[in-house]
C-alpha cells in the first residue's frame, strides 16, 4: 500500500504512523509518502492524528507498487540519464546506447568513442568491473576503466553507462557513472540495490537470467523505495532449454514491463543471442516493440575483444544497423536517438 501525505505533516505525527504501519517513509518535496507492504489493502483506523493529511492512498495485488503503472495512472516515468539526455515519458523516441563489452586500455575506448560520436550516439556503455563466470578470465580494469570513461564523456559529451559488479566499489561507480548498471549477477544484491536507492543518478537494472519478471521489477522496488525514482530495466535475455543461442530474447517479457510498470524499458541484444550474426534482427525487433532504448556491443577489432568477443559488432556493423532501424522506428512512430 502507497500512502501520500502533505508536505507539512508533523513530523511527529509522521513518524508514528510510518512506525504504526512498518512502512518505508520517502520524502519528497511535493509530498511524504510512505510504502508499507501490498498485504495491507486498508488503513484500518491506524490514522491516527494524521487523518486530515492523506491526500490518498493506493493498494496493490502485490509488491509491485511504486513501480505500477496503475499508481502512476498510466504515466510512464521519465528519467534523466544526464542534465541533456533523457529516456522514457511520454517521449516516441528509442536510445541506442553501444560501446564495447569492456574497457581495456586507453587506445581502444579512444577509438570506439570517436566512431561512434561520429554516428551521433550519445550514451556510451562500457565496463570498467566486470562479474565474469570464470575467476581466470578479464576482470575489468577498474578504477582506471572509470576514469578513461570520464575522459571520453569530457570530450565527446557522452552520458556513461557502466556496470557495478557488487557493493565495494558502488560509490567509485557513481560517482564516475551518469548511469548505474546494475547488472544480471547483481540484480539480487542488495547492498548495490539500496546504496543506488541512495543516490541522486539514474539506474539501469538487467533482469538476471533466471529471474521472473516479478523479481526483476521487485529488484527496482528495492532502488525506488531507498527514494531514486530514476530506473530503467533491461531484459537482456534468460536462460531456457536452448542451447544454439547464448540465452533467449524474452519479447513477451518486454510486453508485460511496458504493459504493467512505469518505467523505461530497454533490451539488450547481443547478451541475449551471444552471437553478432543476430543482433541486428533482434535489435530491429524490439524496434518495433517501441522499446526505450537498446543496448548493443560495438568494438573496433571483436575479434580481439578481452570478453565476449562473439557477440560485439565491428564498426561497419553497427553503422549498418543503426542505418537499418531508421525505417522500423519510423514506421512504429517513433524516433532514434
Amino acid at each position: 500500500m502507497i500512502i501520500h501525505l502533505r508536505p507539512d505533516t508533523p513530523e511527529d505525527q509522521l513518524r508514528a504512523f510510518g512506525e504504526r504501519l512498518g512502512a518505508i517513509h520517502i520524502r519528497q518535496p511535493e509530498r511524504h509518502v510512505l510504502v508499507t507492504s501490498s498485504k495491507r489493502q486498508a488503513l484500518n483506523g491506524e490514522a491516527e492524528g494524521v487523518e486530515d493529511y492523506i491526500q490518498e492512498t493506493f493498494a496493490f495485488g502485490d509488491d509491485r507498487q511504486l513501480a505500477a503503472k496503475t499508481y502512476t495512472g498510466g504515466k510512464m516515468r521519465r528519467v534523466a540519464l544526464s542534465d541533456s539526455l533523457a529516456i522514457g515519458g511520454d517521449a516516441m523516441e528509442t536510445l541506442m546506447i553501444t560501446g564495447p563489452c569492456a574497457v581495456e586500455n586507453a587506445a581502444q575506448i579512444e577509438k570506439a568513442a570517436a566512431f561512434l560520436a561520429e554516428r551521433g550516439v550519445k550514451a556510451l556503455r562500457a565496463g570498467a568491473f566486470k562479474p565474469r563466470t570464470s575467476p581466470y578470465s578479464f576482470q575489468g580494469l577498474g578504477l582506471d576503466g572509470l576514469k578513461l570513461l570520464a575522459q571520453m564523456r569530457e570530450r565527446y559529451g557522452f552520458a556513461i553507462v557502466t556496470e557495478v559488479r557488487d557493493a565495494t566499489h558502488v560509490d567509485a561507480v557513481i560517482e564516475y557513472a551518469d548511469v548505474v548498471q546494475i547488472g544480471t549477477k547483481a540484480m539480487y544484491d542488495q547492498g548495490v540495490l539500496r546504496r543506488c536507492g541512495k543516490a541522486n543518478k539514474a539506474v539501469l537494472i538487467k533482469r538476471g537470467f533466471g529471474s521472473t519478471l516479478q523479481e526483476c521489477v521487485q529488484a527496482a522496488e528495492f532502488v525506488l523505495s531507498g527514494g531514486n525514482a530514476n530506473v530503467v530495466l533491461c531484459e537482456r535475455g534468460i536462460r531456457t532449454f536452448e542451447d544454439k543461442t547464448r540465452f533467449t530474447l524474452d519479447l513477451c517479457g518486454v510486453a508485460w514491463l511496458k504493459e504493467y510498470t512505469n518505467l523505461p524499458v530497454v533490451v539488450d541484444p547481443s547478451h541475449a543471442m551471444g552471437y553478432r550474426y543476430g543482433v541486428p534482427d533482434l535489435t530491429r525487433a524490439a524496434v518495433a516493440m517501441g522499446v526505450d532504448g537498446l543496448l548493443i556491443e560495438t568494438h573496433p577489432t571483436p575479434d580481439q575483444a578481452w570478453s565476449d568477443a562473439a557477440q560485439q559488432l565491428d564498426f561497419d556493423g553497427f553503422a549498418a544497423l543503426q542505418d537499418s532501424v531508421q525505417a522500423v522506428a519510423s514506421a512504429v512512430g517513433r524516433t532514434m536517438i
